[in-house]
């Protein structure tokens, strides 16, 4: 059993837990994630490692309830426990194992998209703990949806908040918000965009016009996160990728966006399931038991 030694809300139906889980905290890095589950019939969850504190042996992770399964896991508190908690899964950060010379050398910018806030900042975190500041824009709907704005400011160079109605900080869209750094002179090296996979292709769409690389993590698109079952398919420069043990992080000017967010919705239906696994033969990935 895994204990839950922090539990809070947020904001709405956005939770964040500390859970006791010290092989993987000791053995995590920036990106990758983790499988949650309640009880022994609980659906399996992955979620992104938002946290992690190798002397405490804890880990963090932030979730938005999206059905049943998280509905149900907002309920615990403070003192209960996950059946299992699995990790730490994925690859991680490639900028993890660069030089740290080269490293230092370069100009990163970070674009964080609601719940996409919980992944990056480890990322940032890491790079500000290596002595590497980067700029980061965290885009929210409003600014009730806005998550770890202070935990964010601690750690980026450059801390950029964006909201699509304006009520706080920029008004507009991230995209906007990289256009107009661009234009007043910022230049970067490399962007990483992690939040909702239509924020990510727009994200793509404009860095690809500004010549700048960007990396994508499709962690959004994952079901049973161990390549099994074939959910987060994905092509990546024509060739086919699974989001959960060939990423999650991803060249985002390869990745075929429209493709993958179609797929997603048509994964959603016991009929679309079987419809794919008839697509794709022997390239599917089953063995999750809902492609009979």
């Amino acid at each position: 059993m895994y204990k839950i030694v922090k539990a809070e809300e947020l904001t709405t139906n956005i939770y964040l837990m500390e859970v006791e889980a010290a092989r993987i905290a000791k053995a995590c890095q920036p990106g990758q994630f983790i499988i949650a589950r309640m009880d022994e019939d609980g659906e399996r969850i992955p979620l992104t490692i938002c946290d992690y504190n190798r002397e405490k042996g804890t880990i963090t992770i932030v979730f938005q309830i999206v059905g049943a399964s998280t509905q149900d896991m907002s309920s615990l508190k403070t003192g209960d426990s996950f059946r299992d908690f699995v990790g730490p899964l994925g690859c991680p950060s490639e900028f993890v194992s660069e030089d740290l010379e080269s490293l230092k050398k370069k100009k990163m910018l970070f674009v964080a998209g609601g719940v996409g806030t919980a992944p990056v900042y480890p990322q940032v975190k890491w790079l500000h703990e290596h002595g590497i500041d980067a700029d980061v824009i965290v885009g929210a709907k409003t600014k009730d949806l806005l998550i770890l704005e202070k935990e964010m400011e601690a750690v980026a160079g450059n801390l950029y908040i964006t909201t699509d109605d304006g009520s706080y900080g920029r008004s507009g869209m991230v995209t906007q918000t990289i256009k107009d750094l661009v234009a007043e002179g910022k230049h970067y090296d490399t962007c990483v965009a992690i939040g909702p996979m239509i924020m990510m292709k727009f994200v793509c769409l404009m860095t690809k016009e500004l010549n700048i690389p960007t990396i994508v993590s499709l962690n959004p698109i994952m079901v049973d996160g161990t390549g099994m079952c074939g959910a987060c398919r994905v092509s990546v420069g024509g060739k086919v990728k699974f989001a959960c043990v060939d990423g999650p992080e991803f060249d985002g000017h390869l990745v075929n966006f429209d493709e993958a967010m179609q797929r997603q919705q048509i994964y959603k239906t016991a009929e679309g399931r079987a419809f794919l696994k008839a697509k794709e033969g022997n390239t599917h990935h089953g063995g999750c038991g809902n492609c009979q």
